[in-house]
């Protein structure tokens, strides 16, 4: 996941630098450190205005997550491993997970599991969980409207910032036409610049994010099934079908294959 991130980083940056440079521009051209303060800081702080304290404390962890993706296992594994405890539930009870559960990364599948095996009542458990869910879901929302306001805001200020350049440039007509056209390209700096910020990192983080949001969203509600299946006493074969059902096509695996990776994590 953060891998594609910096790689599309990286193609995005070639293709507008690189389109640049064939028309003849430079990149030092692009260089404005008044541009740069305006959009950039400008941005920040109109960012800053529109949230509460909460929401901006997730601008680091958000970036940092968008670059290194979601913390759920892989929806695959989280599915195999489900099938394999449902398996061992069936031969050996219920309490008979709770190594399993405590071993478990997935915070959400560890405290779904506890809460089975503790007996709790299926439909308790069922709007336990359905809550947690729909709260993670949320939380993740709000980091992406943050990026999502901010992408917003960076291409007005730089509007914003070229009228202040031209302000400037109109102020001192009647110098050489050489000062004057190199005033007005300056000016329109901040207009790349806010553009620029807007839909290569503001606007692509945000999407990112909700694209990382429903993923995990995906895989709690799968795990929701298989902890109420496992609960229920489903048998491992109707379990795995039904997470199956929350798995793209090219994911999905054969009872056969179930089976083996079952075998070869008991032999471990």
């Amino acid at each position: 996941m953060g891998a594609t991130t910096i790689a599309g980083l990286v193609i995005a940056a070639i293709g507008i630098l690189g389109g640049y440079m064939v028309e003849g521009g430079t990149i030092p051209s692009l260089i404005n450190i008044p541009g740069f303060l305006i959009v950039i800081v400008g941005t920040l702080g109109a960012t800053v205005i529109s949230f509460p304290p909460a929401q901006l404390k997730s601008i680091p962890a958000g970036y940092m997550r968008s670059l290194k993706g979601g913390d759920n296992a892989e929806p695959h594994e989280m599915a195999a491993h489900l099938v394999t405890m449902a398996d061992k539930a069936r031969r050996e009870g219920l309490l008979s997970l709770e190594e399993d559960a405590q071993s478990m990364s997935d915070p959400f599948a560890k405290k779904g599991l506890m809460l089975m095996i503790d007996g709790t009542d299926p439909e308790a458990l069922r709007s336990i969980l359905e809550i947690e869910i729909e709260g993670a879901a949320k939380r993740e929302t709000e980091k992406a409207e943050v990026f999502k306001a901010g992408s917003g805001f960076a291409p007005t200020l730089g509007v914003l910032g070229a009228v202040m350049g031209l302000i400037t440039v109109l102020g001192g007509l009647g110098g050489a036409v050489e000062d004057l056209g190199h005033g007005i390209a300056t000016a329109f700096v901040a207009t790349f610049y806010g553009v620029g910020f807007a839909n290569v990192v503001l606007l692509p983080i945000a999407m990112k994010l909700k694209g990382i949001a429903a993923e995990e969203q995906a895989v709690r509600e799968m795990v929701l099934e298989g902890i109420l299946s496992i609960q229920a006493g489903d048998n491992p074969r109707i379990v795995r079908e039904k997470l199956q059902s929350f798995l793209p096509p090219e994911l999905r695996t054969s009872d056969d294959e179930d089976e083996g990776a079952g075998a070869g994590r008991a032999a471990a």
